[in-house]
């Protein structure tokens, strides 16, 4: 994208051969200040928070809007401009909804599906020593984990998953058009939609089940129902399987830190691995949006009301300040505290989850396939540049 207002175009593209750091123009930026301008697609020049300490304020600030039908937030691409269920929606009608699917994400809930997880992911890997070698790592193993595992949380028929996994890469390419984005999301709509009602007055032990009995009770419409699933459904396969992909290409080109996540019994080391996997590469790329609802003081920058706010966590959770030795992958590091799944109000409902799911890969699929490695060159992997979550394409992989 070519900047047509004097300000730096975003997203921004990163260093050739670096596929696994920010933008070098965003660190650039971060050095400079804590806020600049950027232009994004539509010609709409927001500011850009770049530093740790600032992100999480302005993300705990209810000052500050996430309500994505207004005009003023800044969107990250054509035809993202509906709400996208409760993310995309400001407190109290947020809270209200959130609050339908809190008990599901409990970490105790979570916990008790380890045994269900570690069995998807056994299954996978016992499909992936069985079969042809080499083999596409994303096709064969990162991507079903999780789409096994969000279908068996909501009810939905895991055999539909190219219906969902073709609509979704539509939605989440930057290239789509504002049209194909639209249509897909139709798609999803309508065949969620139809699960749902289907689960009224007929209710199985499961998510969509759980949201047409809301619908019977009166205190859901069939479209916030299908669109809270639509959420549930994208978000619960596509991030977890960019994360599983992309951490395996990082750990596969960093020996001595898959050494130390292979070879260690502890369950506190794949623990902390997650977490600074997460950090480090931190996959929502194209920055939290939000806008100023009132006049605020963002690091002693007066924004305006009306004024938009993207929040690059991926340049924030590398931000010296708040991680030393940023640049370094340590899975020993306690980095907990980085904003991978966001922070306030709007932070990621669903991370107990993937926390869950990242730390059971980890201790699984190197550990029982200790010769994995890339089956071509690294400069040859395809990775997600054109996407709204980082990630690759493809992962051809043996052992």
């Amino acid at each position: 994208m070519t900047s047509t207002s004097g300000v730096p175009p975003f997203p921004m593209p990163r260093a050739p051969g670096c596929p696994f750091d920010p933008p070098p123009a965003l660190r650039e930026l971060q050095r400079e200040g804590p806020l600049a301008k950027v232009e994004l697609w539509d010609g709409s020049t927001p500011w850009l928070v770049t530093r740790y300490a600032d992100q999480r304020a302005v993300l705990a600030d209810q000052r500050v809007s996430a309500l994505m039908t207004d005009p003023r937030y800044p969107r990250q691409a054509p035809g993202l401009g509906g709400a996208l269920s409760f993310v995309g929606l400001d407190d109290p009608e947020h809270a209200r909804l959130r609050r339908m699917l809190t008990a599901v994400f409990t970490v105790r809930n979570v916990e008790a599906m380890r045994p269900a997880v570690q069995r998807i992911v056994d299954e996978a890997v016992d499909a992936l020593s069985a079969g042809p070698r080499p083999v596409d790592l994303v096709e064969a193993f990162a991507l079903p984990v999780p789409s096994r595992v969000i279908c068996a949380l909501l009810g939905v028929p895991y055999a539909d998953h190219d219906l969902f996994q073709r609509n979704t890469r539509v939605i989440a390419n930057r290239g789509s058009t504002g049209e194909q984005r639209q249509a897909a999301l139709g798609a999803l709509a309508e065949y969620l939609g139809g699960l749902v009602a289907a689960k009224v007055g007929r209710p199985g032990d499961d998510v969509v089940s759980r949201l047409g009995e809301r619908v019977e009770a009166g205190e859901l419409t069939l479209r916030q129902a299908t669109d809270m699933a639509v959420l549930l459904l994208v978000a619960g396969h596509e991030t977890t399987a960019n994360m599983i992909a992309l951490s395996t290409v990082l750990l596969l080109r960093d020996p001595e830190q898959l050494a130390l996540l292979r070879d260690s019994d502890d369950p506190a080391v794949a623990s902390r691995a997650v977490d600074e996997m997460l950090r480090y590469l931190t996959i929502t790329h194209s920055g939290r949006r939000r806008f100023a609802a009132q006049d605020i003081e963002v690091a002693g920058q007066v924004v305006r009301a009306g004024e938009g706010l993207v929040l690059p966590t991926d340049i924030a959770n590398r931000d010296p300040a708040a991680f030393p030795d940023p640049d370094r992958l340590d899975i020993t590091r306690e980095a907990r505290h980085h904003i991978a799944f966001g922070f306030g109000v709007h932070q990621c409902l669903g991370q107990p989850l993937a926390r869950l799911e990242l730390e059971v890969v980890y201790r699984t699929l190197y550990r029982r396939l200790p010769g994995l490695r890339l089956a071509g060159a690294f400069e040859s992997i395809p990775f997600k540049h054109d996407a709204v979550v980082f990630g690759v394409y493809e992962l051809p992989v043996t052992w």
